[in-house]
């Protein structure tokens, strides 16, 4: 398996890159295309003592920065690492493509380049979170502003697909963000995105709110964009300052810091089940081929945690998993209209 990964997005590339890659080819025995300025990335991983044993590189004269227009990824001549990358994704040089750069042009690049699949109506952020008891996918969390009822619909199938054939979830329970449990409950984007879900061949268990998701009331929660977006940034946020609530109450006094070392092995426990980095990314749903968006301050080994998560995508046939679904749907809804 090869996979291509953009050298230079997020905040600490190349070199927390190329060292995630490097842990990632003993791990999972695949082989890597790093795309980027070459000079800078060997001389990075001779400093570092990095090997690139596995490692081939494909130039690229760019880098794509954050705050760039995300449309300019769809111009032949843009010559960033980021366009490169989807090119050779899109010309199947590779098996998947992950970048940890500009949200905004994964989503263009995704659905312009390499193509979003038939009948797709729109590709997705879909980026698995803890919860108490576990893990969900979020979908969408951020690709999709505005989503139509049949957008939702398509949401809760490819998150279904992807949490059976990657995160081994049986028959995945998915949700509906919305502001009450009851059906009537919401706009009449939720409103009408239940009547849909509903029928759809997942297993839909109906509205879930906000104080739910964390203790892991469903495994695929469904959302606009924008309510998604939210419900991720607030999740991460009210994780990262509670830990540290924590961590200063620990060091309050002589007492709580002996304390601290009885229930330490614990602390490191919860401390590693929140952090989103072991997961690594989120794959970029709804595209032809697998694309990951990694998180922008990708540290090595979150680099790692998203390559394996993207051979597992590969390995569960998800794409074509999805597309079945769809497809057959689509058949039988012909065939009524017949």
């Amino acid at each position: 398996m090869r996979i291509i990964v953009d050298a230079h997005g997020g905040d600490n590339a190349p070199l927390e890159i190329i060292k995630g890659c490097e842990a990632a080819i003993k791990e999972y025995d695949i082989d890597v295309t790093l795309v980027g300025i070459s000079e800078e990335i060997k001389n990075s991983a001779s400093l570092n003592q990095v090997s690139l044993e596995r490692m081939e590189i494909v130039e690229a004269q760019e880098k794509l920065a954050m705050d760039s227009d995300p449309m300019s990824i769809r111009k032949q001549d843009n010559q960033t690492s980021m366009a490169v990358g989807f090119r050779l994704l899109a010309e199947g040089k590779g098996d998947a493509f992950l970048s940890a750069g500009n949200s905004g042009a994964m989503v263009i690049g995704s659905t312009f380049i390499v193509k979003r699949m038939k009948d797709v109506k729109r590709v997705a952020f879909a980026p698995i979170m803890p919860s108490m008891n576990g893990c969900f996918m979020l979908i969408d969390s951020g690709a999709n502003n505005d989503c139509s009822p049949e957008m939702l619909r398509q949401f809760g199938i490819m998150g279904s697909a992807y949490m059976e054939a990657v995160m081994n979830v049986e028959k995945p329970r998915v949700a509906l963000a919305n502001v009450g449990t009851e059906v009537h409950k919401g706009r009449d984007l939720q409103r009408e995105a239940y009547a849909m879900l509903k029928e759809a061949p997942i297993n839909f268990i109906g509205n879930i709110e906000g104080r739910d998701i964390p203790a892991g009331a469903c495994d695929v929660v469904v959302a606009d964009g924008f309510s998604g977006n939210m419900i991720l940034k607030t999740y991460e946020g009210v994780a990262l300052e509670l830990l540290k609530k924590i961590k200063g109450i620990f060091k309050k006094s002589i007492k709580n810091k002996l304390a601290a070392l009885l229930v330490l092995s614990d602390m490191k426990k919860m401390k590693k089940e929140f952090d989103y980095n072991s997961y690594g990314g989120a794959p970029v749903l709804g595209s032809s081929k697998p694309v990951f968006k990694v998180h922008g301050s990708a540290t090595a080994n979150t680099f790692k945690n998203a390559i394996g998560l993207t051979v597992s995508f590969v390995n569960g046939d998800v794409i074509n998993k999805i597309s079945e679904i769809i497809n057959s749907e689509k058949y039988e809804a012909d065939a009524d209209e017949n």
